[in-house]
């Protein structure tokens, strides 16, 4: 948008939303604006919010004769001494117009007697002083007054015009006038200087003795605005403040000082008051145009707020230093003198700080310094620029096989920095594949909460483990999203009974018996039960088995050889010496083996292997009553067991 903003409290132009013109917002009086100014010039600034740029706009104000000359005091009185000689000159009130130009005061005309005229003195500002003209000497016995009336004129069109009256006394003669020492008088005073305090006085000396002597004081010339703060002392001369003076508003004054005696003879003496500034104005901040909210990916140099800066003092008084508060992200620029332009001067994070409170400080160059300031409330507004951060860098949780369908397993939780929409998480499993089946088929994961559930009811023997991803992803635009690893450890139950592997349940003409069983064997599973018939996995552990199996037989058989050759050893020992000595008696039994023994020891190692190809498992069973340290033997008779092959009725 485009708005107009006018120096000062009054506002006196505004923008037509439509056409772009610029309109008056109130009356505009020239004379209450620029009083005594030749040039009266209002200034206002255009500004348009979007591009953050201003535009100085002047308008100077013409006058129009909207004022009619007039007399402070419309009744006037002066006192000519009949001895006054022809040609002598007395200055009159002057007429105001508070119009400018050929507006203001033009002529003066003089009306009543013919022994009165009227000269017009022009001063070197062009502005023109009556005065009362003696055309023809006075006899008091003849007439005492004259009445006159005065009257001035403008230039306007139509002209405008205002009298006064003069009375005219005629006094006895009095030869010696009051006469000022200095004629001028110039007075430097501070705008601070307290009311009633005495600026300067004035003193004007008359020769002459009695009511001749006596000088009387009166401001004969001053200005409306003048006459409200300064005082004169009639009796004393002294000039006193009656009102606070203003630098700012007016920063000096002229006066005339008129000394009159008894007689009414006069002198005139100019004063002229300089009023001196003094730092009693704090800068004025003024915020033209400010942003309430920023995005924090807004580049460097964005112009944030728009201000206009001014002290009414002068001099170093008026020279205004602006600064920030340190430690923020923002700094001022100087645009066109008096504007400050508030930029940001580094990124902004609204993670970090989401509002800001800019103060402006203002300060002058007086001693003490005046400051003032102005705060900037200033929202960050969220970008998505982060992503969902997890809790934990993985996750991993044990979960009973057999669980129920739909059991919580974990939860997985994302935080994100950002605000609002931004920051709304949302979780979902990535796709993958179990054992040829979907993963979502397996697992699922509530997109709000990121709860884990298990869609199905796990078999340890089955699936043992499950690793998956799950991603949280934000709600901006674009999304930003992280993944995190969870991994699933299925616990196994003691849910299978043993099974016999071989051999399996009969079939045909034995398939009524039911299924052979040894009583003293327990079975031992020696297959996965993963393992399906037929499989690969299932024909090498047969194969493995049949070939530990051959192994053991051989290991048995060279075993019984090496036996059965130790004990003919040493039957054939006892042979030699049975011959060599003649007789057996004596010698233990232990040292020989019968064929019952031999039967015993083959009976106590006997073992059975079931192996079937096509079998899903294999079953080893060996006898739990074998003895594998000692021979078992017939018990001892009385009489020597008979060899081998010998009848024992010999």
């Amino acid at each position: 948008g485009v708005r107009v903003v006018s120096e000062g409290r009054t506002q006196y132009f505004s923008l037509h939303g439509k056409t772009g013109h610029l309109l008056t917002a109130e009356r505009i009086d020239r004379e209450q604006l620029c009083e005594g100014v030749k040039q009266c010039v209002l200034r206002c600034e255009m500004i348009v919010q979007g591009e953050m740029d201003v535009y100085e706009i002047e308008v100077e104000i013409t006058d129009i004769n909207d004022n009619a000359p007039s007399f402070k005091d419309i009744e006037l009185e002066e006192r000519i001494n009949e001895m006054t000689a022809p040609g002598s000159r007395f200055p009159l009130a002057e007429a105001h117009d508070a119009d400018w130009g050929r507006n203001s005061v033009q002529s003066y005309e003089l009306s009543g007697d013919e022994h009165f005229s009227l000269a017009v003195q022009k001063g070197p500002g062009g502005d023109r002083h009556p005065e009362l003209v003696l055309a023809e000497a006075l006899d008091r016995e003849v007439a005492a007054f004259y009445e006159l009336v005065l009257r001035a004129s403008d230039g306007g069109e139509p002209s405008r015009t205002g009298t006064a009256r003069i009375r005219v006394s005629v006094l006895d003669a009095n030869d010696n006038a009051p006469v000022f020492s200095p004629a001028e008088y110039s007075v430097r005073v501070l705008e601070d200087m307290p009311v009633g305090s005495t600026l300067v006085t004035v003193t004007a000396t008359d020769t002459d003795e009695g009511i001749y002597g006596h000088v009387k004081y009166s401001i004969k010339k001053i200005t409306e605005k003048a006459s409200q703060i300064f005082q004169l002392d009639s009796v004393t001369g002294a000039i006193t403040l009656v009102r606070s003076l203003d630098f700012e508003n007016v920063d000096s004054y002229e006066l005339q000082v008129q000394a009159r005696d008894g007689g009414e003879l006069f002198d005139t003496a100019k004063v002229e008051i300089t009023v001196l500034d003094v730092n009693d104005n704090a800068p004025e901040i003024s915020v033209r145009s400010v942003l309430s909210t920023i995005s924090e990916d807004a580049p460097l140099g964005t112009v944030v707020a728009l201000l206009h800066v001014q002290d009414r003092d002068s001099g170093a008084n008026g020279e205004v230093r602006c600064s920030l508060d340190g430690g923020l992200p923002f700094q001022l620029r100087s645009s066109q003198g008096s504007l400050y332009r508030v930029v940001t001067s580094r990124e902004l994070d609204r993670e970090a700080v989401s509002e800001y409170n800019v103060t402006v400080r203002a300060a002058d160059g007086g001693s003490p310094a005046l400051w003032s300031s102005a705060v900037l409330s200033l929202r960050v507004l969220d970008v998505n620029d982060n992503a969902p951060v997890f809790s934990e860098e993985r996750y991993s949780a044990r979960l009973a096989e057999n669980n129920a369908a739909g059991a919580l397993v974990l939860t997985v939780r994302a935080t994100d920095a950002d605000w609002g929409q931004n920051a709304r998480v949302r979780y979902r499993v990535l796709e993958g594949r179990v054992r040829g089946a979907p993963l979502s088929s397996y697992v699922s994961v509530q997109a709000e909460t990121g709860a884990l559930y298990a869609l199905r009811s796990f078999d340890y023997e089955e699936v043992r483990e499950l690793a998956l991803w799950v991603r949280a992803e934000d709600g901006g635009a674009p999304a930003l999203s992280s993944n995190v690893s969870v991994r699933l450890v299925i616990v196994d139950e003691n849910d299978n009974a043993p099974q016999v592997l071989y051999p399996p349940a009969a079939s045909g003409p034995a398939a009524g018996l039911g299924p052979v069983r040894v009583p003293v064997w327990s079975g031992v599973e020696l297959s996965p039960r993963w393992a399906a018939p037929g499989s690969l996995a299932s024909v090498s552990l047969t194969r493995w088995l049949v070939v530990a199996v051959a192994a053991v037989s051989c290991l048995f058989v060279a075993f019984l050889l090496l036996l059965l050759a130790l004990r003919v050893r040493r039957w054939r020992r006892s042979q030699l010496l049975a011959a060599s000595s003649g007789a057996l008696r004596g010698v233990p039994a232990t040292h020989f083996v019968g064929i019952d023994g031999v039967r015993a020891f083959l009976h106590s190692y006997s073992h059975e292997v079931s192996l079937t190809a096509d079998s899903r498992k294999g079953q080893l069973r060996l006898s739990g009553g074998s003895c594998c340290d000692t021979l078992p033997a017939r018990p001892l008779p009385d009489e020597p067991a008979p060899l081998l092959g010998e009848d024992p009725d010999a």
